[in-house]
């Protein structure tokens, strides 16, 4: 009879909750780009020599604010400090800094980064979704 392989991590943060923040980052890194210009004024030809001018607005969108970043913080800020290295330590995993098997080096070096400044570091990575997720693929908690 075999034993059962004992894996070298445990961690402290549910992979809902993992999966939740990746999503949130998700929609942070595709957000419509609001800075687009307001249109042109154009020219419209009615009956071949009439001309009347038509003013043209662009895209017309309610704005409304986008809390994703804001969310994304918050939810952040709820984490006590072994989720907070864990998933610091997912996010190296998934960028390939650490192999799983590194896993207690990852938290303990996340743990060093600290807490302070999380939401704000973790929202500076161009991948964090991905990265996050490809981290607890790797771990396998998906």
């Amino acid at each position: 009879m075999q034993r059962p392989v004992e894996r070298e991590w445990e961690l402290s943060i549910d992979p809902e909750t993992v999966r939740l923040l990746a999503g949130k980052a998700r929609a942070i890194s595709a957000a419509l780009n609001t800075d687009y210009d307001g249109g042109h004024e154009h020219e419209v030809e009615i009956d071949g020599d009439a001309r009347d001018r038509h003013q043209h607005d662009g895209l017309i969108e309610e704005e409304e604010e986008d809390l994703t970043e804001e969310e994304f913080r918050e939810l952040v800020a709820d984490l006590n400090v072994d989720e907070l290295a864990d998933l610091v330590a997912l996010a190296w995993i998934g960028r390939g800094d650490y192999d799983v098997s590194e896993w207690a080096n990852a938290v303990a070096d996340a743990r060093q980064h600290g807490a302070k400044h999380v939401a704000t570091y973790l929202l500076g990575m161009p991948m964090l979704c991905d990265w996050l997720i490809d981290g607890l693929d790797a771990l396998g908690a998906s």
